[in-house]
């Protein structure tokens, strides 16, 4: 028999569809179809046209797997018995029926050398499947995103699924940054700058996973309504959430006068001459505490630059136990790191002290702002806060009344070693945050803060790193390291001498036992 009737053979049921999927197309009928009525048809139709092409391909690849005579797994156990077993996987084209020889024996696991070659999964959805969906899971909700898989491929798949394929998904978050963190872009190395920063964000989640001390107020506080969760009770229901963010940057040296001035639209020239993040990494978690999520920081940025020979800035935002956790970090692992200030949360302490003294939107209010600024940017945040501090006593203003004024005077004096701007303006370090600030948006708010959600502690997770790994361009990479490191658990770490799966994937060795 001729190798072209042997193909026309073993494609006998994808040919089959492919002729049928011909003749629809040359019927009359055909002709007076619309654009929409021919995408609609093919894609169904070739989606079974693709799914028989899979199955009669892998039917090929089983006519040469059961020539051992016996198996020697992991265990130093000899398989020697073979029995014929038939699996279903769900692919992205529907599913597909596999019959495969297994190697057992009484009490142990059989062993299946097409699933290892194959690297098919555990479970029924294939890889094809599991990375549309965590796509999905990363955008939408998991009732939208099983929607979703269904539309692309007919495949249909329960809420619970979704959620626990997606915590699978990321089971390899962590290693794959601790082992990919070397393939930095060229850019990245050349430049000066290594910013480290971290924030942090309140998720709702289910009352047993709310940390305890959380779990206790909410057990304790009294709900005003019946219907809806009233102002004041819902951060009792929410679990803080760590975001943390490291990348490389160019030097920008400006005046204080300069920054002073960004309270007015930054004009196109501006935009373009500020240098942006490269290789920027993003990443949240809500189940590790804050200690360790800024530990991770810390290994990243050195395993990014491990002799401290760039220049480190961690940007913060004045929170007391950020801080300690920050300088914590700094002393144990020995590195050199200037830590600064977020002048956005400055600025934020200015406005509120100068309602005390003028209109909200007053331009007086305005400008009281703006010159207080000026004076911090310029490194003289002790003279800002007396200062104030002088003027709401000599107005006579209420105790009660100037409490913003000296809430805002001691947050000055307090983070005083951290408001050196005028030295960090001109080193051209960053004095913002807004890509920690960014981040919390895209990560959390955009998919986390959905109206009525109540998120548990894994699929939380699971979510977060997900989008992580979106947000930092590493999701392709990521999951072409997650399928080897399931194929090492599934299979390869499975046997005694995985030699034999090289031969059974080799074509030459296929095709021989196939004719």
């Amino acid at each position: 028999m001729s190798s072209l009737s042997t193909t026309e053979v073993a494609f006998a049921a994808s040919t089959e569809k492919y002729l049928e999927l011909i003749g629809h197309l040359e019927l009359p009928e055909s002709h007076s179809m619309t654009h929409s009525d021919l995408e609609n048809l093919l894609s169904g139709e070739g989606r079974e046209l693709m799914r028989r092409l899979m199955e009669d391909h892998l039917r090929i690849r089983a006519c040469g797997d059961d020539v051992w005579k016996s198996v020697t797994g992991s265990d130093g156990i000899e398989r020697t018995h073979k029995i014929l077993r038939e699996r279903t996987v769900m692919t992205v084209f529907g599913k597909v029926r596999i019959k495969r020889t297994g190697y057992s024996r009484p009490g142990k696991s059989s062993l299946f050398p097409l699933d290892a070659v194959l690297n098919l999964p555990e479970g029924i959805h294939s890889y094809g499947i599991r990375k549309a969906l965590a796509l999905e899971v990363s955008k939408s909700s998991f009732s939208e995103a099983t929607d979703s898989i269904r539309r692309q491929t007919g495949v249909r798949m329960h809420k619970r699924q979704a959620e626990h394929l997606s915590r699978k998904a990321v089971r390899c978050f962590d290693e794959y940054y601790e082992q990919t963190c070397s393939l930095l872009p060229g850019e990245a190395e050349k430049l000066p700058l290594l910013i480290l920063t971290t924030d942090g964000k309140g998720i709702v989640v289910r009352k047993e996973d709310l940390r305890e001390e959380t779990r206790k107020k909410a057990e304790n506080a009294r709900r005003k309504l019946n219907k809806r969760i009233s102002k004041g009770e819902k951060k009792n229901r929410k679990r803080m959430a760590t975001v943390a963010s490291v990348y490389h940057m160019e030097r920008f040296v400006r005046s204080p006068e300069s920054v002073a001035g960004e309270f007015a639209p930054e004009s196109e020239s501006e935009k373009k001459g500020r240098p942006r993040p490269v290789a920027k990494r993003v990443w949240a978690s809500l189940e590790k505490s804050r200690e360790d999520v800024i530990r991770e920081i810390f290994e990243e940025a050195l395993r990014r630059d491990p002799s401290n020979s760039k220049k480190w800035v961690c940007l913060v935002d004045g929170d007391p136990h950020q801080l300690k956790s920050v300088n914590r970090q700094i002393e144990k692992f020995s590195v050199s790191a200037v830590v600064i200030l977020d002048i956005i949360h400055v600025i934020e302490y200015l406005w509120k002290a100068a309602r005390v003294f003028h209109d909200e939107a007053s331009r007086t209010s305005e400008k009281w702002v703006s010159e207080r600024l000026l004076g911090i940017l310029r490194g003289r945040a002790s003279l800002v806060a007396g200062g104030m501090r002088r003027s709401a006593t000599l107005l006579k203003i209420r105790r009660s009344s100037r409490k913003p004024v000296d809430v805002c005077a001691d947050y000055l004096l307090k983070n005083s070693p951290y408001l050196r701007y005028n030295e960090y303006l001109g080193e051209g370090l960053p004095i913002a945050t807004g890509v920690i600030e960014g981040a919390c948006r895209h990560l959390i708010r955009d998919r986390m803060d959905i109206t009525g959600a109540r998120w548990s502690l894994e699929g939380a997770e699971a979510v977060l790193k997900l989008r992580s790994l979106r947000s930092s361009g590493d999701f392709d990479d990521y999951w072409k390291f997650y399928e080897l490191q399931e194929f090492d658990r599934n299979h390869y770490s499975k046997y005694s001498d995985p030699a034999i799966l090289d031969e059974l994937s080799s074509k030459e060795f296929v095709e021989g036992k196939s004719t």
